[in-house]
């Protein structure tokens, strides 16, 4: 809200809508102690996280996996601390499935909960109940997304990186194998502006307001006229320009146009 406070609605089988509560909210509910400073929010697929205005990370709902970096496998009905991240934190992301990524002030990325796919990207396949750095981004990311299974950061030099699941190729390095760190999707290294995970693929947004995407097109989700799997970027038929934002869902893809329309 504008207050920056945070309220839910919709389903709340794991207490996702932080108030406390398992039961379905078919309004909005304010979250139990988030009444205000919160610079940002994000919603996974059971579970639910905030950015503070003083740099800290709050996570609920669902935990069976570490997603809500609270040192426990433990659901919560109402927010708590991410553990470590008390401040220095510009963006959150959740991911679809059982992982969260945040944003430090100095350009790093942090990831904790699922990793079976290393979509945590520290290396490894090991859940983590609290934060970990993902390898080789220290620094120099400006802004990130959770995907399914999978992460990606795009660069402050308009790069972009992906880690994880890489079954449908939604990693964009060309093939179909996991990876556990970061890699550079395939002629994206620079001028690209926003970028989007879905749950198997993944799009950008080009300096140009062009749209590019990757990975699973079995219902035509990546826009180039086919339903064929592509494991890097393909352009997304007639979005070459014109495009200010866009968002890869379950299946499907969605852009704004600079007119202010959808697609």
């Amino acid at each position: 809200l504008s207050t920056r406070a945070v309220q839910c609605w919709g389903d709340n089988y794991y207490g996702q809508l932080g108030d406390g509560s398992t039961a379905n909210r078919l309004t909005p509910v304010d979250v139990t102690g988030l009444s205000g400073g919160i610079l940002a929010i994000a919603a996974g697929g059971g579970h639910s996280c905030a950015a503070t205005t003083t740099g800290g990370a709050m996570c609920w709902g669902y935990n069976d996996r570490g997603q809500l970096g609270d040192a426990t496998a433990t659901q919560r009905l109402t927010p708590v601390d991410v553990v470590g991240l008390a401040s220095g934190i510009q963006a959150i992301a959740a991911g679809k499935s059982d992982h969260t990524c945040a944003l430090t002030d100095g350009g790093g990325v942090k990831c904790w909960g699922m990793n079976f796919y290393g979509q945590l990207g520290d290396g490894s396949t090991t859940n983590r109940l609290t934060p970990v750095d993902v390898t080789g981004l220290a620094s120099g990311v400006k802004a990130i997304a959770a995907g399914d299974s999978h992460s990606c950061a795009l660069t402050d030099a308009g790069g972009v990186k992906c880690w994880g699941n890489n079954f449908s190729g939604q990693l964009g390095d060309g093939s179909t194998t996991d990876r556990p760190t970061p890699v550079d999707v395939l002629g994206l290294s620079v001028g690209v502006k926003a970028v989007s995970t879905g749950r198997g693929h993944t799009c950008a947004l080009t300096d140009a307001g062009g749209v590019k995407c990757w990975g699973a097109n079995f219902g035509g989700q990546l826009g180039d006229g086919s339903t064929t799997n592509r494991p890097a970027p393909v352009d997304v038929s007639g979005l070459s320009g014109g495009i200010k934002a866009v968002a890869a869902g379950r299946g499907h893809t969605c852009a704004l146009t600079d007119a202010g329309g959808a697609k």
